[in-house]
């Protein structure tokens, strides 16, 4: 069973809104998962939450709407429309990457954004646009390079390795890790980072409650 302090196998489906107007209110903390139409957000949502909590197809983009996921009542994980992939309509697509654009520059209660990539083709021109944009606007960020079991232990460290040195260059809250869902490898790392972003970072109980050093000493 998956060890962290949050309850995340308690997430509940809320709403799939498609604008930001009819998103729950702009209170508390939303965590949001945003990645390339096939890049596994909907298998990560359901390997983080233990149960089918979102929809998986074989068919990429199916994700069109923002679709909310409470925690608690101020707490929510949020699926972000898929982008690049989808074999829709142009007018569709426009669609999709206003209500992305709309959610990521005006949702307050936004705490950091999970960006999923293919551990075999990370950092295309969409991945670096929403990671820019994030680093710009100082929200942190977890890159999970997603469907890592496709690759050897060697390649995969050497591509986690390649990603953090390309994203170190940005000077900003990104951390990166590998990741699959049919494994397992990373949601520890994954449900970790969220706990951190909901609850502020861990401290041993033991150093909560040593007293803080007098000027004196």
């Amino acid at each position: 069973m998956l060890k962290s302090r949050m309850p995340y196998n308690r997430a509940q489906f809320v709403t799939s809104a498609p604008d930001i107007s009819r998103l729950p209110a702009d209170t508390g903390i939303e965590v949001a998962f945003a990645g390339r139409s096939n890049a596994g957000k909907s298998s990560a949502l359901n390997a983080l939450t233990d149960q089918k909590l979102a929809r998986t197809s074989k068919t990429p983009g199916r994700t069109q709407l923002i679709n909310t996921f409470s925690l608690d009542d101020d707490k929510r994980l949020i699926d972000l429309p898929g982008y690049g992939f989808a074999k829709v309509p142009l007018e569709m697509k426009k669609k999709w990457q206003k209500s992305l654009g709309e959610y990521l520059q005006k949702r307050q209660s936004l705490k950091g954004i999970v960006v999923l990539m293919d551990i075999r083709h990370p950092l295309k021109d969409l991945d670096m646009d929403l990671i820019n944009w994030a680093a710009g606007s100082d929200i942190p960020v977890l890159a999970l390079l997603t469907k890592a079991d496709k690759l050897k232990q060697g390649k995969r460290k050497a591509e986690v390795l390649q990603v953090r040195k390309a994203l170190a260059e940005l000077n900003a809250d990104i951390t990166v890790h590998a990741f699959s869902s049919l494994k397992g490898l990373g949601l520890k790392e994954l449900a970790w980072q969220l706990d951190d972003w909901f609850l502020g970072p861990y401290v041993k109980e033991e150093e909560a409650e040593q007293d803080p050093p007098s000027a004196a000493q």
